[in-house]
């Protein structure tokens, strides 16, 4: 059979992986296909036999027959969006869902024509434009060449920050080249906020349950799985149950005249499992300056050992403000929200002005834009106008395969003052 002649239904290869080899194809010669022929029988009686030939069956399950399979497409600039649909690839494995998943730089857009369901996590980068990976198939769904995709049932989940003007534009541009192409959407499209675990996983949940309902026929099958076939498990350590490391080394590198701190952090990693490779982040998280949380609740007039629900949990009032919500760095919702609940007529004028808001917030520390206007709030009141703590990012400065359950990063403690005489202190990858 020639290349030109294979298809998904012919072949144990999938259409993406197809395209590809007839790429391969069209660009060699004679005798670089011969090579590669030869390279790949070779290759293949290298592969063990569970990856190779077809196991033995011998578990029995009865299950949903599909009539197809879910895709998922990822558009990601710091990993974020990479990471939500990685772990809805995880949630659709353990729910019987076929799945594939692709980074937006690795997907052909063409491809969309023989989709039946598609979900796509899309971060924003810079002013309201796509991740770089994102920028060929975000300019294709505009095109001429896009093709009609009445047969296509999708979602999109928007990652981004509301204090930028073009809020998930990414996430909402392709919401809107897909209906315009004639796909139907089976959720709601969600744009998520800087905190987004909470309502990304129910939307997650959401999004997988209609996949199910319009994928499965119904009809129940028998279906023999594999020897040594498990189901997908979910990562032990992630963003919502971090690892608790231990700081091995902080050890400034630079000169003990110079005015600059730069130092050498590294973390040991060891019994963790985490693997990590060049040019990836690794997440912090951090609990807020104890003071700066007893100053915002004395300014509220509010106890510190107020009974507050989190996610479910029972928490004073202080240990909230400590570990739970960013209460440093101020926003523009928050200046927008605590506008309305204050009446003060400077921040009313602040926001009537986009630019000014924007300078505002973020020059203004949280506590600094309570000064304003003396307000009674309650505690949850109050915790409604915040946002929720994240982890910082900073870029990896080793490799694993000299460190090994370690991870090393080179940062510099930046001080200044903002809002009234307050002092912020940051570290930034150096």
């Amino acid at each position: 059979m020639l290349v030109k002649e294979l298809s998904a239904l012919a072949s144990p290869l999938n259409d993406q992986q197809i395209d590809q080899l007839k790429q391969a194809a069209a660009e060699s010669s004679p005798q670089q296909l011969a090579w590669i022929s030869g390279y790949f029988w070779g290759l293949s009686q290298t592969q063990p036999q569970s990856a190779a030939e077809p196991a033995a069956q011998t578990s029995v399950l009865a299950a949903a027959k599909p009539a197809g399979k879910l895709t998922i497409i990822y558009a990601s600039q710091t990993g974020n969006a990479k990471g939500l649909a990685e772990a809805l690839k995880e949630e659709a494995e353990l729910a019987d869902i076929a799945v594939q998943i692709f980074s937006s730089g690795d997907y052909k857009g063409k491809n969309l024509a023989k989709e039946t369901h598609v979900i796509i996590v899309a971060s924003t980068h810079g002013e309201g434009e796509a991740p770089d990976d994102a920028i060929e198939l975000h300019e294709f769904l505009q095109s001429k060449k896009a093709p009609k995709l009445t047969n296509l049932n999708y979602a999109v989940i928007g990652l981004g920050d509301s204090s930028y003007e073009f809020f998930c534009q990414t996430a909402k541009d392709f919401d809107e080249y897909l209906a315009k192409l004639g796909a139907q959407p089976i959720l709601e499209r969600l744009d998520c906020d800087v905190d987004y675990d909470v309502p990304a996983a129910a939307w997650r949940k959401q999004a997988l349950a209609k996949t199910k309902e319009t994928l499965s026929t119904g009809e129940a099958e028998v279906v023999q799985l594999p020897v040594g076939q498990r189901q997908t498990a979910i990562t032990t350590y992630n963003k919502q149950n971090p690892f608790t490391a231990s700081l091995s080394v902080s050890q400034k590198i630079t000169g003990r005249n110079s005015g600059k701190d730069v130092r050498h952090i590294e973390i040991d990693l060891e019994e963790s499992g985490l693997t990590y490779q060049a040019g990836d982040a690794l997440g912090v998280w951090y609990d807020n300056y104890q003071q700066l949380a007893d100053a915002i609740i004395a300014k509220l007039g509010l106890s510190a050992d107020n009974l507050v629900e989190v996610d479910g949990e029972s928490l004073h009032l202080r240990d909230a403000l400590i570990s739970k919500y960013e209460i440093t760095a101020s926003n523009p919702q928050f200046v927008t929200k605590y506008a309305e609940l204050s009446g003060s007529k400077k921040l009313e004028k602040l926001i009537a002005d986009k630019d000014k808001l924007r300078q505002y917030a973020a020059n203004t520390q949280v506590i600094d834009v309570l000064a304003e206007k003396k307000t009674a709030l309650t505690a949850e009141q109050f915790l409604g106008l915040l946002r929720r703590l994240t982890p910082r990012l900073y870029s990896i400065a080793s490799s694993q395969e000299e460190v090994g359950e370690e991870v090393h990063l080179t940062v510099g403690v930046v001080e200044y003052a903002q809002g009234d005489e307050h002092r912020q202190v940051e570290l930034r990858a150096s």
